[in-house]
């Protein structure tokens, strides 16, 4: 049975330390293509967080939600950008779609971590200090969003007036 044509929504998941290493994935049909975690909604009214769960689970092993990796470690940067799909990978979409939707979150793991990678999708992973793994991206968008993590970590400290994050107050 034929999959059904991906949804043009989708996630970029910037996984790093506290030490802003960041991971990057190896793209197993492209060689050299390095990237972060990126993925497509299952569903159309699957949530943008829930997709970036999936996804980071399923290319990395990392379970979001648990002991080393709580729920509240994923950032939602409630930034998108659009771009023109490759058209090499357009046959994946249904015709006449040229355009994805793409959502950039952040993930922050304790440390440096050893991932499970799915073998179909990513062929070897790295950790990098975050400007030297922005310059590895094969995407611009990617790298563009790797050197924008500092700024968007910052962005979310708490705010002393309201003890919130400022990612919770939809900033």
């Amino acid at each position: 049975m034929p999959k059904p044509p991906k949804i043009p929504q989708s996630v970029l998941v910037i996984i790093h330390t506290p030490a802003l290493d960041v991971l990057l994935l190896e793209r197993a049909d492209h060689a050299a293509f390095w990237q972060s975690v990126t993925g497509s909604k299952d569903r159309l009214d699957e949530p943008l967080a829930d997709t970036a769960v999936r996804e980071v689970g399923e290319e990395t092993g990392i379970m979001i939600g648990g002991a080393l990796v709580p729920r509240s470690a994923l950032f939602d940067w409630q930034y998108s950008i659009d771009y023109e799909i490759y058209p090499e990978f357009r046959y994946r979409y249904e015709a006449g779609v040229l355009y994805n939707t793409e959502h950039w979150f952040s993930l922050q793991v304790p440390e440096r971590i050893d991932v499970s990678l799915a073998p179909r999708e990513h062929t070897a992973y790295m950790w990098l200090p975050y400007e030297e793994a922005a310059s590895r991206c094969f995407s611009s968008s990617n790298a563009d969003a790797i050197l924008q993590l500092p700024r968007r970590l910052a962005a979310r400290a708490i705010d002393p007036q309201s003890g919130q994050l400022a990612g919770e107050r939809g900033q």
